[in-house]
Formats: structure tokens, C-alpha cells, sequence
């Protein structure tokens, strides 16, 4: 019985039933709806991990589960795949060990729609290698660190959308890094495309950013005069989608965790402070409204605004966020309501001030908001890595817990980019689950007949392309550089332009008000109105020498650029960062031994126990679960290349051990046929061995514990044996010391070694009679034997 199996029993004997199967490979029928009813057979019993092969299928209870606890950590922890359920828990171990084993760093790449649980699992990753790996005092700060950042990043980054209450509106890859004995000292996370435009706009039944919520519901009563904070419904940025509250959700105790998780990255209190200065004065700006004076814009000077005493002008609707971002009043008035603006003519420069309209000055309100909040969002992910970073990388654990693919009613610019992302790290597992284990089978020689699956680079290609034709991420940036005004001109004129480039592609349509693109998991419409504005993503020069301005050094320090340095070429975009960032990451993660978890969203009301058939059975299609398993079911679970895998297993033959001479393939086949493995379980490629079942490798794993757990009671026995005989030299010479002189009538029997068969009976046949067949003589000798009468006997 393998480690933890008593274990399991205790656990399953709450569920005497057998639920479906534990690992997919093993269905007797392979089909979209075979795989649904398995999920939804094991998801009513209330276990939400199913596997394939060592991809792990994770559906969302929208519940506590039970199975999260110190003893389930304990049950996984060391244990092989098949002694145990399925759980996240196998598959982080697995990831832990295997960095510790083969030298290798690991990623984990978490992938699902909105909603399917990706952030939770994410979670229970980073708890489970803390909870594993040893330390001392320095090592504990760093996970503190690690488990910390989450209810930071969250209560910034997070968001009630319309299909997830806690939805991720960025993406973070998170790097564990680990010392060469196991321990994480070390860690960093970069992040990727924060959704500034929920800072000013949000869609019905969702909301702004948590940490609006809970500043308002947990300030305390000094912070609430100072910051001037009241009800939600107050505030512009607030009140558009008129939704303040989430089911579950405990704002002010969330505000408390949110602190809590600044003091233990390292933040100061005064940078704290002014940190929820910040966030108030993002709320109070959006309060800034304009009306129209003669086609221009002007500030209305109305409003319920609760300004402090000690702010002048007490009743003027600039002077509150102007106080709280150290502004002056009348120099902000004047940024939001005019732009200086570059003008060349007869070959001199000269700026001059554009007097805007009520339009471009709500935009140059809310690119100021955006401006400072994905600032303060890239501040405190830099604090979080300042808290973790360590001068040398060794090995690491990446976890990437990034927004899920994303179809709303109307779609716009931030779906566009989401949605591109998901794109490419379907690519990713297609290219090394699918596509490389097929052509390495072909590369090596094996065995082999190729399964038909959708490669979903054709419409990665569709977006990201360079030349010709023109990919949609390039027509975009064209029309960008050559806008110059805001409005829907440029809009259509992306439309236009993508109609000529891509207007034929098979996996791309177009309609009058934006386009059509064929994604792997469906077809998703966009509309194109603000995709220009949006990608162009630029904050003014006039809103960056504003804020570096500022009193406060803290927002100084968050504006470093220096504009007098004439930038030449076009200025980066949005859709050109994103598509850099995806990349970057890709390259990051194709060099990590690649682990997966696939997040299936059973419903749309959030209830547990509620299965929505239709939603599963897409879901199972467009994440190519059918593929997946047949891939698995006829393929190889394990390859390693020759030298590695004698490396690894040498120790189970004499022959192969210490070291294998001669020719490494051969070698590894002496080492197979050696521990009797059936030949149909394994294929010899050119440069790699091939194990069909997870089975026979487990085996070898045993067989090799064996082997060191002999190791170690040879070496345990040596060592008792070396320290019984130092004991009994030590107990002799202290014998010595306390008979001298004491014995001089048989004095040179004090050092006489110990004999113990003093009749030599293996001279002596004729005595060995008398002993039984494996008796042990452990001291024998003749003796004189007297009676009561004192006479002798021999």
C-alpha cells in the first residue's frame, strides 16, 4: 500500500460511490459528451478535480470545498499522482519536486473563461508551496510576502464584472524563486494589461474596483473627514453602473486585509496614507464636470463637495481633488479645459494653447484618473518585487493567473486585447500538448498514427501579423499615428482599412459598427467605436507636468518622465505593449517544464450544485479536452532523453550503477529489460525512451525508493556498528582505568580480546549436535562442575 493510501480511505468513505473516472484518458468513450458527464457526475458529488493524463480539468463549485485543509497537504505532500484523488495539490507537489529533481524551473499556465476559477486556484498553488518548503526566519517573510500580495493585488486589480464577482482585470505571471535546497527566498511578478478604463466606466451590474468600496466602507472616521469620503452613490466613477454591493463579499473587512497587506510588503504608513490619498483623489476628479461657455468647455461650479476647513475656496469643485493631489486649483482648471499642442510652420516650432469642448475635456479628465491609477498599480506591483528580489535567480515556480477569455453584449478595445492574450496561450498548449508531442514522435522514430485537432495560430496570426497581409494589431497602429482628433472618424476608418487587409480572411467578418473575429472559443463581435482613442492610450504632456508638480513627492515619483527629450518614431500603443508583453511571456514560459490547469465554468448564476449542459459541452470543445485525451490515450505519459533518464534510474541495476559505460540507448534497455517492464510499455526514439503508462513509471519511482531506502539502512547499520564498537573501546579502556592494580593475579586478561567460542566447535563436529539447526553460540567454554558433595565433574 503506497504513502497516504490509509488516507484516502478516510476521505473517499464520505462518498462511498465511485464518482465517473479520476483521469479522462481512462473514458470508454471519447466525446464532448462523454467528458461533460463525467465533469458533471463527479461535480454533484462534490469533486471538482478530474485529470488528463497530468493535465489538470478544474471546475468551479461557486462553494467552500472541504479538501483544503493541513491534512490534505500532508496527504499530498511526497505522494505519487495515482495514490490519491485528483487535486490541485498532486499537481503543485509534482511541480515542486520535479524542480528539486531534474534541476528544471517550472511554470503552471491557469487558463479558463471569466469566472472559472482561475485566481482561486492560483491561490491554493502559492498556500501549498508555502506550507511545504522549510526556512527559517528570512524564508517566512518571503512567503508572507507571497500570500500577502494577493489581497493587495486583488482589492487594486479586481472587479465585480457581469459573469464573475471577483474578476481578475489584469494578468499577473508570478515567479517563486527558490533556493537549491527548496526554500523560497525570492519572488517576482509582472502584470499586464490593467483595465484603466473601469477606473471611469463601468457596464450594468458591475463595479469599479474594489478598493473604491472598501475605502468607503472601512475608512475610519478621521480618514473620512480628511479624504472627504462619502456614500458610493456620490461619486461619478461610482454611480454609472449603480452597483455598490457583491453577495459574499465583506468590504470593510477586506479594507482591513488591504493594510495589513501594505505593512507586510514594506510599504511605510505615510506612503499608505498617501496611497488612499491617491484613491480618493482619483474619485473626487471624476467629480469634475463641464458645461458648454461659447463651444468651449468650462467647469460647473455645483456640486455637494464636503472639502475640509482648512481647504480654500471651499466651495469650488476643483479645490477638494486638487488639495488631495498637492495640485494648485487653478493650474489643474487649466490642464483639463486646454491642451498645449506642437505647432510647425515655415520650418520653426512653436506650442500654443487649444482651448478644448466639453467632450475632449471629459477625456482629458479621465485619462487623468486612468493615468494616475495604472501608475499606482505598477507603484505597488514594484513594491511588492522590491519586497522579494534577490540578487541571483536559482530555480523558480511561475504561476500565471491571468484574465479569462471574455464575450460581453458589446465587446470593445480591453476584450479585444483579452481575448488576444487567451489566444495565444491556447496556441501554447496546442504547440506543446498537441503539435510537438505528435511531431516528436515523428522526430524520434516512433510508432505513430496523427490525430486532427484545430492549430488556432491562423487566427493568432490574423491579429498579430507583421507584413502581408497586415495583421488587425498593425492596421490599428496605422490608423493611430496618422489621428489627430478624437471622435469616430479614426473608428471607421480602422474599419475601412481592416475591410482591405484582412476583409477575407476566413476567420474574420466585418459589420457596421466593427468586426467579427472567429476565436477558438467562439466568435466574438467587437464593436469598434473608442478602439482608436483606446489603443492610442497617450497621456499628455500638459497632465504629466501637472502632476510632477504636485507637493507630494509619492506622485512625483509616480510621473519620472522627462519631456524635454524630443522622442523620434511613433509612440508606443496599447495594442503594441500587449502584443509584446504576450509574446515575452510566451518565450518565458517555453523556457519552464509547462504544467496545466483548465478551468471550467459550470454555470452563469453562480449557485453551486447548478450545471448548465450547453456552457460545459463548448467549453469542453473550444479547450480541445477531446483532443487532449486522445493525444494522451495514444501516446507516451513520460520521455526523457537517454542520459537523464540512466541519471535517474541507473541505481537500479549493479550495472548501470555507479556508472553505465558504454552506450547510453543501450544502457537504458539493459536497465528496462532488467526490472522486467513489459516491452509493449515502452519505445526506444532515437535520442529518448518513450513509457506508455503512468503505471509502469510509477513503478520505476518505487523500485528506485526501494533501492535508496536499502541504501540508507546499509549506511544506518555501518554507522550503529561504528558507533557500538567506539562505545564498547570506550567502556573497555574505563574498565581498565578502574582494575588497575587491582587485578595483578590475572592482570594480562584485561586486554585479552573476547573470543567468545573458546571449544571451537567448528573444529568440533561432535558438540555441534547439541545445538539447534540457526542457533547462535554467543559464548562458549569449558567449565568444572562441582556437586554437593564437592566432588568433580567434568
Amino acid at each position: 500500500m503506497g504513502r497516504g493510501s490509509k488516507e484516502r480511505f478516510h476521505w473517499q468513505s464520505h462518498n462511498v460511490k465511485q464518482s465517473g473516472v479520476d483521469d479522462m484518458v481512462l473514458l470508454p468513450q471519447i466525446s464532448e459528451d462523454a467528458i461533460s458527464a463525467n465533469l458533471r457526475k463527479r461535480f454533484l458529488d462534490d469533486y471538482i478535480f478530474t485529470y488528463i493524463g497530468s493535465v489538470l480539468i478544474s471546475v468551479n463549485p461557486f462553494k467552500q470545498m472541504p479538501y483544503f485543509t493541513d491534512r490534505e497537504i500532508d496527504l499530498y505532500q511526497g505522494a505519487a499522482q495515482y495514490e490519491n484523488p485528483p487535486h490541485i495539490y498532486a499537481l503543485t507537489d509534482n511541480m515542486y519536486r520535479n524542480m528539486l529533481i531534474d534541476c528544471e524551473n517550472q511554470c503552471v499556465i491557469i487558463s479558463g473563461e471569466s469566472g472559472a476559477g482561475k485566481t482561486v486556484a492560483a491561490k491554493y498553488i502559492m498556500g501549498y508551496i508555502s506550507k511545504v518548503s522549510g526556512g527559517g526566519e528570512k524564508v517566512q517573510h518571503v512567503k508572507d510576502i507571497i500570500l500577502q500580495s494577493n489581497p493587495l493585488l486583488e482589492a487594486f486589480g479586481n472587479a465585480k464584472t457581469v459573469r464573475n464577482n471577483n474578476s481578475s482585470r489584469f494578468g499577473k505571471y508570478f515567479e517563486i524563486q527558490f533556493s537549491r535546497g527548496g526554500e523560497p527566498d525570492g519572488g517576482k511578478i509582472s502584470n499586464f494589461l490593467l483595465e484603466k478604463s473601469r477606473v471611469v466606466m463601468q457596464n450594468e451590474s458591475e463595479r469599479n474596483f474594489h478598493i473604491y468600496y472598501q475605502l468607503l466602507e472601512g475608512a475610519s472616521h478621521e480618514q473620512r473627514q480628511n479624504l472627504g469620503l462619502m456614500t458610493p452613490d456620490y461619486y461619478y466613477y461610482l454611480n454609472q453602473s449603480d452597483t455598490y454591493k457583491v453577495d459574499g463579499t465583506d468590504d470593510r473587512s477586506d479594507f482591513g486585509e488591504t493594510l495589513g497587506a501594505m505593512q507586510v510588503i514594506g510599504i511605510p504608513p505615510n506612503v499608505q496614507q498617501l496611497v488612499l490619498q491617491l484613491v480618493a483623489g482619483i474619485l473626487h476628479l471624476g467629480n469634475i464636470s463641464f458645461c458648454e461657455d461659447g463651444n468651449y468647455a468650462r467647469v460647473e461650479s455645483c456640486g455637494p463637495l464636503l472639502p475640509p476647513p482648512s481647504v480654500p475656496g471651499g466651495g469650488e469643485i476643483l479645490a477638494f481633488p486638487a488639495y488631495l493631489l498637492g495640485v494648485d486649483s487653478g493650474r489643474l482648471q487649466e490642464k483639463l479645459t486646454s491642451r498645449k499642442m506642437d505647432s510647425r510652420w515655415g520650418g520653426r516650432s512653436e506650442s500654443i494653447d487649444v482651448t478644448l469642448n466639453v467632450e475632449q475635456a471629459a477625456y482629458t479628465r479621465d485619462a487623468l484618473a486612468k493615468g494616475l491609477y495604472s501608475r499606482l498599480f505598477d507603484f505597488l506591483v514594484e513594491a511588492i518585487n522590491r519586497a522579494m528580489q534577490k540578487p541571483q535567480e536559482e530555480y523558480s515556480i511561475g504561476v500565471l493567473d491571468i484574465y479569462g477569455f471574455e464575450i460581453f453584449q458589446k465587446n470593445g478595445f480591453e476584450q479585444f486585447c483579452i481575448n488576444f492574450v487567451n489566444e495565444k496561450l491556447q496556441q501554447i498548449f496546442i504547440e506543446l500538448t498537441l503539435k510537438a508531442e505528435q511531431e516528436e514522435y515523428v522526430q524520434e522514430g516512433i510508432r505513430w498514427t496523427p490525430i486532427q485537432y484545430f492549430n488556432n495560430k491562423v487566427v493568432c496570426d490574423l491579429i498579430e501579423n507583421k507584413l502581408s497581409p497586415p495583421g488587425i494589431m498593425s492596421v490599428l497602429d496605422d490608423v493611430c499615428a496618422t489621428m489627430h482628433a478624437t471622435g469616430g472618424g479614426a473608428d471607421q476608418t480602422l474599419l475601412q482599412k481592416l475591410q482591405a487587409a484582412v476583409g477575407t480572411h476566413e476567420h474574420f467578418n466585418s459589420w457596421s459598427g466593427g468586426f467579427v473575429i472567429h476565436h477558438y472559443a467562439g466568435k466574438v463581435s467587437y464593436d469598434v467605436s473608442g478602439f482608436c482613442e483606446r489603443n492610442r492610450d497617450v497621456l499628455f504632456s500638459d497632465l504629466i507636468e501637472l502632476m510632477q508638480s504636485s507637493e507630494h513627492a509619492f506622485l512625483r515619483m509616480l510621473f519620472p518622465e522627462k519631456l524635454d527629450v524630443d522622442k523620434k518614431g511613433r509612440p508606443s500603443t496599447a495594442g503594441s505593449k500587449i502584443k509584446k508583453q504576450a509574446n515575452d511571456l510566451v518565450t518565458t514560459l517555453k523556457r519552464c517544464t509547462p504544467h496545466y490547469i483548465r478551468c471550467i465554468k459550470p454555470n452563469e448564476t453562480k449557485r453551486p450544485r447548478d450545471w448548465e449542459e450547453n456552457r460545459v459541452k463548448h467549453q469542453v470543445e473550444y479547450l480541445g479536452l477531446k483532443e487532449n485525451i486522445r493525444v494522451r490515450r495514444a501516446g507516451f505519459a513520460y520521455r526523457r532523453q537517454f542520459s537523464k533518464f540512466l541519471q535517474r534510474y541507473a541505481i537500479l541495476t549493479p550495472e548501470t550503477w555507479p556508472r553505465w559505460r558504454g552506450d547510453e540507448r543501450q544502457g537504458v534497455q539493459h536497465l528496462l529489460r532488467a526490472v522486467n517492464m513489459e516491452p509493449d510499455q515502452y519505445q526506444m526514439g532515437s535520442t529518448k525512451v518513450f513509457v506508455k503508462n503512468p503505471e509502469s513509471l510509477f513503478l520505476l519511482e518505487e523500485m528506485r525508493e526501494r533501492k535508496f531506502d536499502g541504501f540508507a539502512r546499509t549506511i544506518q547499520k555501518a554507522w550503529r556498528r561504528h558507533v557500538a564498537v567506539r562505545k564498547y573501546e570506550e567502556m573497555r579502556e574505563e574498565a581498565c582505568n578502574i582494575l588497575l592494580n587491582k587485578k595483578e593475579r590475572r592482570r594480562n586478561s584485561i586486554n585479552r580480546n573476547f573470543v567468545g567460542d573458546y571449544l571451537g566447535l567448528e573444529e568440533r563436529p561432535e558438540l555441534r549436535q547439541f545445538l539447534g539447526k540457526r542457533e547462535r553460540v554467543d559464548f562458549a567454554d569449558s567449565v568444572t562442575k562441582y556437586d554437593r558433595r564437592f566432588k568433580v565433574r567434568r
